[in-house]
């Protein structure tokens, strides 16, 4: 199943992909611990169908895929953000975009008259041909998407976890809320060019729910979420070199099996009563002025 001969100048030719898995899985599990603290991993799979669609119409027109793909996110980031500010109402708005945006993707696929390759990249990702204008992207984006979480941690992490109490404390909630979506909707789209739209949610959802099942650390959580998203991405790659499947069900076959693991772990630790003392010394709220 696994032939490693060569590998080494397999790993040199792919030097760009490990790059980019490594900078999506710094943004995907950082990112991840808002995404479940926020109850969106409907909304992630949702932006992603809209990203899908963008790409696909932006590749049928001859144009720029990843600029499509983040036309197509930040539309859906936007619309979610502004038309699905209570759960009920953001949970249908999610559920109508999902239908449209795969929809309109799948027209402009079968519209599309080049290679097959090409679509199914959009579909299942296609980290073996990041070239340098791709990696130029992702890195940019990065720049930005980790620059405003730096920004806006505490008062989002504040935020997330109890709203009202942020609120009356000074917290500018509303204001923090598309704003995430948008600093959300560029990460998803950097996550299609790699896993593709259908495996977005192993990025960005699982590597913080494993954390979350065996820490409550406001530190630890963001922490392990990244380090577990790492593993996923850049083992994914590095266990493909050698194998004869593509690289995304290696990634989420580590994702899945690293939140099994944790699952089992926290179980055990709960039963010791860990999970109410380390959720007791979580304190998000900012320092005082």
């Amino acid at each position: 199943m696994f032939n490693f001969d060569n590998y080494g100048e397999l790993l040199a030719l792919l030097h760009n992909s490990i790059i980019a898995g490594a900078l999506l899985g710094i943004m995907g599990g950082l990112i991840g611990v808002f995404v479940m603290m926020r109850d969106l991993p409907f909304a992630v799979h949702g932006i992603s169908e809209l990203s899908f669609a963008g790409a696909a119409l932006f590749l049928l027109l001859g144009l720029n895929v990843v600029v499509g793909s983040v036309v197509g996110s930040l539309a859906a980031a936007l619309i979610i953000g502004v038309l699905g500010v209570r759960a009920r109402d953001r949970s249908s708005v999610i559920g109508v975009l999902m239908p449209f945006g795969l929809g309109l993707g799948v027209l402009f696929l079968a519209l599309y008259p080049g290679r097959s390759a090409n679509k199914f990249g959009l579909l299942l990702g296609q980290i073996v041909a990041v070239d340098d204008p791709q990696l130029f992207w992702l890195g940019g984006v990065a720049v930005v998407v980790l620059g405003a979480l730096a920004i806006m941690w505490r008062p989002l992490m504040f935020a997330s976890v109890d709203p009202e109490i942020a609120a009356a404390r000074g917290v500018p909630v509303r204001a923090l809320s598309p704003v995430f979506m948008i600093v959300l909707g560029l990460t998803v789209a950097m996550s299609v060019q790699i896993v593709g739209a259908l495996l977005v949610l192993s990025l960005l959802v699982t590597p913080a729910a494993a954390a979350m099942r065996v820490t409550a650390s406001a530190l630890w959580v963001p922490v392990l979420s990244t380090v577990f998203a790492l593993i996923s991405v850049v083992g994914g790659i590095l266990l493909a070199l050698g194998g004869s499947l593509p690289i995304s069900p290696y990634i989420t076959t580590i994702s899945f099996t690293i939140w099994l693991i944790c699952r089992f772990v926290g179980a055990q630790r709960a039963r010791r009563g860990w999970s109410r003392r380390e959720a007791d010394r979580f304190d998000p709220a900012p320092e005082p002025v």
